[in-house]
């Protein structure tokens, strides 16, 4: 099999406060660029898979910037289409201690958001593919999308391509009405889903049976239930369910599930306490290191402890992208988390 994968969503522009300022501190903001299937072919492309990223960007320089932030980790930007006016903004003010962060979107009228079904030529893109994976952010932004998300899953399955989603509920871009729409649709095409408990009640008011997932300790029993029951509704090979137990903006608790259906199989990873750095994009970084693993033969297991892994260096990591080797998220998952100097 090759290893080829095909992400597919927005890249915005990552506009925040220096350090921890608030907005209103603020005289001069960080540049840097991000998005959710953006970060996932980043993560795919340091593992040495070849990761291909399209969307829909204006061809002027900022545009043009943005591409390149892709291309300087190796991400095959070929696939992208160039057209319209703007590339979408989110602003981010980092929270700390007890005070959480803050997002707001600017990213209306945005080329990819303007974009036409037509514009991607799917059965090009997926040439000598193995993999999809897109997220609930890019149907969100449009009927024009849900129907380019629709297009996409129905040639992956022609091909014989594996599709994962990342169910990603943003209630800033669209209603929990319109969300369960679009993705009880979409979700039929999917083979992997990655979620949390909030995003499975949120999109398909899936709640685990009889238990308090918000208990404050992890509630194996509740997970089970939530990705058995998503995997009955859609006929899911597996489903991720990743927990974080948010004791402050600065501290985590971190683990996560994957629900093997064929055979019948829970596997738990271990928990890691985090010290956050930046938690943008955490969940991208579990969805690339599960890629990553499922792709090249992991146990369900092994694959669930190299994706939490993964996230927790994320976690440690400035802006959207996950910037770890497979050595180093591989370390971190055989047990060495005690961050001492490498010399």
């Amino acid at each position: 099999m090759n290893n080829k994968v095909v992400t597919f969503g927005e890249l915005m522009v990552r506009l925040q406060p220096y350090n921890y300022e608030r907005f209103i501190q603020a005289d001069h903001l960080e540049f840097t660029f991000g998005g959710g299937e953006a970060n996932v072919a980043v993560s795919l492309a340091n593992y040495g898979m070849d990761a291909v990223y399209v969307t829909k960007l204006p061809s002027h320089a900022i545009g043009q910037c943005a591409v390149n932030s892709l291309r300087r980790y190796g991400v095959d930007t070929s696939k992208i289409v160039r057209g319209g006016d703007r590339v979408g903004i989110y602003y981010n003010e980092k929270g700390a201690s007890q005070r959480g962060s803050v997002c707001i979107y600017d990213r209306a009228h945005s080329a990819i958001q303007e974009s036409d079904p037509s514009d991607f030529d799917w059965d090009s893109i997926f040439e000598g593919v193995s993999w999809f994976h897109f997220t609930g952010i890019t149907p969100a932004l449009g009927p024009n999308l849900v129907e380019a998300c629709r297009q996409a899953c129905k040639a992956a399955k022609a091909k014989g391509i594996t599709v994962s989603c990342d169910l990603n509920y943003r209630g800033k871009l669209w209603t929990r009405q319109q969300a369960r729409e679009a993705m009880t649709d979409l979700c039929q095409y999917v083979d992997v889903c990655i979620s949390n408990e909030e995003d499975a009640k949120d999109v398909f008011g899936i709640e685990a049976e009889a238990t308090d997932i918000y208990a404050g300790e992890l509630n194996h029993e509740g997970y089970k239930s939530v990705a058995r029951q998503l995997a009955d509704k859609f006929g899911f090979k597996m489903v991720a369910i990743t927990l974080r137990e948010s004791h402050s903006a600065s501290d985590n608790g971190w683990s996560a599930m994957l629900y093997d259906v064929a055979n019948d199989e829970y596997c738990f990873s271990k928990k890691y306490e985090l010290r956050i750095i930046d938690r943008v994009g955490g969940g991208d970084s579990f969805g690339g290191g599960l890629i990553y693993s499922l792709m090249n033969g992991k146990s369900a297991q092994d694959a669930v402890e190299f994706a939490v892994a993964a996230s927790a260096l994320k976690h440690s990591i400035e802006g959207d992208y996950n910037m770890v080797s497979v050595a180093e998220v591989e370390k971190l998952a055989g047990g060495d988390g005690s961050g001492r100097i490498q010399r």
